[in-house]
């Protein structure tokens, strides 16, 4: 679902000074949100589009949104801390933002990287399906991904699938195979927030058939080692996932947000002809994630 800011919201917000925020450890400190959400609340609007915001990330068919901060972004540059600022406060009304990693205070860079494994956030080629830090035993129950710049060349549009749709599409015996702790991917080190290392782990995890995470990347089918049955069952997930795709171009300013325990994401490969565009001017995002709040069930 894609959100567009009413533009007396728009003008408000270009010129509210919300304050740097402070962290606690590696998560957003409570009284940032506090003072945030009490200057955010003050602007016209800004309740009615926070709740369309959460309706879409968590409401019946929801699972991801796009905030449209274009206008925001053009007036106040992404390079000003006041734009990052607002794009915190909207997060911070869905979910606690955090860091898991040490090295990135909050917010992470994801450039392009010409010489990077085509496949990972930062190279240039097809980024497949998958969820965040799958392996991790409390993974973020939210992804967000903010455009600073889109492709100069045209390429990299976003991709998501509603996980559980997929899933209750597979046949009863591999919707049996991916609830055993049978898969693993990746590697666990240097992480704060997000549990303990899980492997091997269910893709299927929750209590119940369309509830909890859907513990898959698709790159598991090719660097983890499987079993037969429980690989060819991923596969199975694989091909559901792309049936149920769909895919727009992230614009300047705009703010992806994806309910993990709903969505799985993933990126088109960008154009061709990447190594000719100066570093300064390739695609970069900014990626923050979400932890519910507890006791919050909205993200079940």
């Amino acid at each position: 679902m894609f959100i567009d800011i009413p533009s007396e919201l728009e003008a408000a917000l270009i010129d509210l000074p919300l304050p740097t925020w402070k962290l606690d450890g590696s998560v957003l400190a409570k009284s940032t949100m506090k003072r945030y959400r009490t200057d955010l609340t003050a602007t016209p609007r800004f309740e009615e589009a926070a709740a369309a915001l959460r309706h879409a990330l968590t409401g019946e068919g929801g699972g991801y949104a796009v905030l449209r901060l274009g206008n925001l972004a053009k007036a106040l540059g992404t390079d000003d801390d006041r734009f990052l600022r607002l794009a915190t406060g909207f997060a911070a009304e869905v979910a606690v933002p955090f860091s898991p990693f040490p090295r990135w205070p909050l917010w992470k860079d994801i450039g392009v990287k010409v010489d990077k494994d085509p496949g990972k956030s930062s190279g240039i080629g097809y980024n497949a399906f998958h969820m965040d830090l799958v392996n991790g035993t409390l993974p973020p129950d939210y992804t967000t991904l903010l455009c600073v710049r889109p492709d100069p060349l045209g390429g990299g549009p976003s991709i998501l699938s509603d996980a559980h749709a997929a899933v209750a599409r597979l046949s009863e015996n591999s919707r049996a195979l991916l609830a055993e702790a049978a898969y693993n991917y990746g590697t666990f080190f240097d992480l704060h927030g997000v549990g303990e290392e899980y492997k091997p782990f269910p893709i299927l995890d929750g209590p119940d058939p369309g509830e909890g995470f859907v513990r898959f990347t698709a790159k598991m089918l090719e660097r983890s080692q499987l079993g037969r049955v429980h690989a060819d069952a991923a596969r199975e997930l694989a091909e559901e996932l792309l049936r149920g795709q769909v895919s727009f171009m992230l614009q300047h300013g705009d703010y992806l947000i994806v309910n993990q325990r709903r969505f799985l994401h993933g990126r088109e490969a960008l154009h061709s002809g990447q190594e000719t565009v100066p570093v300064a001017d390739r695609r970069l995002l900014l990626q923050l994630f979400l932890r519910a709040r507890a006791g919050d069930g909205s993200a079940a």
